[in-house]
């Protein structure tokens, strides 16, 4: 994702980490349908590794999927490894760390399996991090992963660009670009990853309006992916225009709509 401040993103899930699964709908789908793709992989690793793990939802189904394997969760936000401590994430079986996605604390050629969902369209660009998963992975190890791609959250993005321009604010450089299907692919190839395949689906939630939908992503830590009014009255206006263009353009039996474009990808240390 172009355009981010890995501080802020760090703050913000921290502060909404006790929040985040009542209102993280997007996410918990993408984690239900990427445990399902993960089943048919067929594999039985020793060791498995969630990066971004977040409050531990894809550990506990991990959990189900590889009843003997050894599961470890990093995550950058100490607040999110609290929360997933506090859950059902069985400690016995889980063990969870504060680290970086651009430096996993492991040893070269030590896991069998890396996964990961909703995590790196949080990078400024994936090579260092998909660099570093094929560093701690074995030979034949499985990387695969699902994160949000360039369509995510356009409505939002093209209304406040629209406002800005109408506005004779300039160039308008607060909304963020995410990764493109084709840019994850060449990524993954410039890392060394063989067999890739990656595929992308949309989803969609709807909101009352959109002051409904920033509430809902600022209570799962994801407010740097959408403008935020400042105190400035010109601010303030372009933020009321942007929200009647959303309405007028995008709305639909008194909803709104917000996409998600859903990248998933799959490929081997070969």
């Amino acid at each position: 994702m172009v355009g981010i401040d890995r501080t802020r993103v760090q703050h913000a899930f921290d502060q909404h980490a006790g929040e985040y699964e009542a209102h993280a709908c997007v996410q918990k789908r993408v984690i239900t349908k990427f445990a399902a793709r993960a089943a048919t992989l067929a594999l039985a690793p020793r060791r498995v590794l969630d990066i971004g793990s977040g409050t531990g939802l894809l550990l506990r189904e991990l959990a189900g999927l590889y009843p003997t394997a050894q599961l470890i969760g990093v995550d950058l936000a100490l607040g999110m490894n609290l929360t997933a401590q506090a859950s059902h994430v069985d400690r016995q079986r889980v063990r969870l760390l504060t680290g970086d996605a651009e430096r996993l604390p492991f040893r070269a050629e030590t896991v069998d399996l890396a996964l990961s969902t909703s995590t790196f369209q949080w990078l400024e660009n994936l090579d260092s991090a998909f660099n570093e998963v094929h560093r701690v992975l074995r030979s034949g190890g499985i990387f695969s992963f699902a994160l949000f791609g360039g369509k995510t959250l356009h409505e939002l993005r093209s209304s406040y660009r629209r406002a800005w321009a109408a506005a004779g604010r300039g160039r308008e450089e607060r909304t963020l670009t995410f990764f493109s299907a084709a840019e994850v692919e060449e990524a993954m190839v410039r890392s060394e990853f063989g067999s890739c395949r990656v595929e992308t689906e949309l989803e969609v939630e709807f909101h009352p309006d959109v002051p409904a939908l920033l509430r809902s992503i600022r209570r799962v830590g994801a407010a740097t992916t959408a403008p935020v009014a400042s105190r400035g009255l010109s601010e303030r206006r372009v933020m009321l225009a942007m929200m009647e263009l959303y309405r007028r353009d995008y709305g639909r039996e008194g909803m709104i709509p917000a996409t998600y474009e859903v990248i998933y990808g799959v490929g081997m240390k070969e």
